[in-house]
Order: structure tokens, then sequence, then C-alpha cells
């Protein structure tokens, strides 16, 4: 069989049944084997992030989150609205995501892994963007699954981007289940898209060797059935595929589940 390469996939540290865990949802994981990448949860702790764990890989996925990166990451004091943190992960995250870049290994930022990418790069972030003068309410609503995943918005594409080179319409359509947005962009990332308020919703890092893309929206969710959500894994995908084929990495045996000695 061909050889699959081998996405980590940054774990959430949650509760469950009362002891602590390292969490993954599903969807992020089958979008990814849906692209022929093959998703290795990683876990994270606050105080041990093994920078030596990207060697071993051909991309990294920043997922969507409830909780969200500390305020005191960006200077902020902390907003009402902002309730659940999750130190572990911004340790690691803060961590990986100049390390990937610097490695030229292909990165994708959704949600909370775009506002991580924008803070690893200096950036802040608006806590409660339904509160911001302006900016329309980005928030969930209380539905099913389908109707939470509906496309919400439009965005506006930057034209000449990283973005606009995968999907080279001028709009696209996208979900909207976020609460926290970017308030001022991070050193070194480039602007790919806005919504209609002028919301940034997606960037990429400027000076990055290879694919470094991160959106606000959640394109893991039935990403064949939206072209711009297709467009962005089938580039990550290819990206990954590149980049596995430069490190000559056994992934067929792990991708089929066997040991590697």
């Amino acid at each position: 069989m061909p050889s699959r390469p081998l996405v980590g996939v940054i774990a959430c540290r949650r509760e469950v049944e009362g002891h602590p865990a390292h969490v993954v949802t599903d969807k992020y994981l089958s979008a990814l084997r849906a692209y022929g990448l093959a998703p290795v949860v990683l876990p994270v702790w606050q105080d041990a992030v093994d920078g030596d764990l990207l060697a071993h890989l051909d991309g990294l996925l920043l997922t969507g989150s409830y909780s969200n990166v500390e305020p005191a990451r960006y200077g902020a004091e902390r907003a009402p609205e902002n309730t659940l943190d999750d130190l572990h992960r911004d340790a690691a995250a803060l961590a990986w995501i100049p390390a990937a870049v610097a490695r030229g290994l292909p990165l994708l930022g959704i949600c909370r892994g775009f506002q991580e990418i924008n803070v690893a790069y200096g950036g802040t972030l608006h806590q409660a963007v339904q509160n911001v003068p302006g900016l329309a309410d980005h928030r969930e609503p209380q539905a099913d699954y389908a109707t939470r995943y509906a496309p919400a918005h439009d965005i506006e594409i930057v034209p000449g981007g990283r973005l606009a080179a995968l999907y080279p319409e001028p709009q696209a359509r996208v979900n909207s289940l976020h609460q926290q947005g970017i308030e001022r962009l991070g050193e070194g990332l480039a602007v790919e898209a806005r919504a209609p308020d002028g919301l940034i919703e997606a960037v990429s890092v400027a000076g990055a060797p290879g694919y470094a893309l991160a959106v606000q929206w959640h394109p893991e969710w039935q990403p064949r059935e939206h072209p711009v959500y297709d467009a962005l894994f089938n580039g990550f995908a290819d990206a990954c595929h590149e980049h596995c084929a430069r490190r000559g990495a056994p992934t067929e045996a792990l991708a089929a589940g066997e040991e590697i000695s």
C-alpha cells in the first residue's frame, strides 16, 4: 500500500470520568484520514513539550476547542465571557508552532488553532467578538449539529495569497462557531480572508517555507461538500505527501498499525 503521511493532531487536556485525559474530537481525525493522511494524537503537558517529536511527522494540525488561549499569554485581563482554559495545550501549541514552521512542516490551524498561531506570533485576541462595536456575533447557534456547522457568512479572499492559490474564487461561504477572534494580527502573519464585518478569518505565516495556513471556521466538518474546505484539506494533504517523500520515513507500517523496530 502507498505511504500515508503522519500528521500530528494536538490534543486537548480535559477530565474524563474523573481522570485527566488527552482528547481529540473524531471529526478532525476522520477528515485527515479521508484525505489520505494518517493522524497521530499528540498528548500535551504544561511542563513537558518534546520538540524532537516533530521530526517524526509530516504535518501538524491544531484543532478547534471549547477552551481558549489564556489571556495572560497575550498580555490581556480575562473577560467575564472567557471561562475555559487549557494551560497544557497552550504550552504545547505555542512551542510547536514556531518549531513546525522552522522545520518546514506543513501546518494547519483551525479555530483555536488559528488563534494559537496568532498569539504565537505576538498577536492579541478579542475575547468576546459579539461585544466589539462593528463586529457581528460569530457564535454557534444552539441547535443540532447540521445547523451549527451550516454555512453562516461569506468571506472575502485576499487576491494573490496562499488561500487564493488553493481556491481561486474571490468569495466563499463558511460556518461560524467562535466567540473569540483576532484583535491585533501577529507579526509575520498575512491576512488571507475576512468576514463581511472585517474580522480576520484566515491567515498564513508569511515567511514559512511551506504550507502554513489557519482559518477561523471549521473546514473539518463535511469537507468534501464545501469547495473551500476541500481545497484547504487537499492543499494540506499535498504538502504532507511532499514532506513525507522528502523525509523518506517508513510511514506505511505505521499507517497499517504495525510496529516499527
